[in-house]
């Protein structure tokens, strides 16, 4: 799995309910033919990063075929999701 590029934004919760941060990170992935998350038009990840204190984790994720945005049901192996806290982590705003 390769990152290609990504976008973010803060989220707020107006309610106060939450405890820390959260973020939306939109991650444009690259995956072998080979892997079952492969899609002939590519991939993009939804992610809700979760950041209280000094940890930081995936609250939420989808996974979305580009150009017809149809929801991919798979779940990603804790190798990927840790790649992917790792990638967040360091791209922060």
């Amino acid at each position: 799995m390769e990152i290609k590029g990504h976008t973010v934004e803060e989220i707020i919760d107006p309610t106060g309910i939450l405890l820390g941060e959260r973020f939306e990170f939109i991650l444009q992935i690259v995956v072998p033919e080979d892997d079952e998350l492969y899609s002939e038009n590519g991939i993009y990840l939804k992610a809700i990063i979760a950041v209280e204190d000094d940890a930081v984790r995936i609250a939420q994720y989808q996974l979305f075929e580009k150009g017809t945005n149809d929801y991919i049901d798979l779940e990603l192996e804790d190798d990927e999701k840790e790649f992917i806290v790792d990638y967040c982590k360091g791209h922060l705003a």
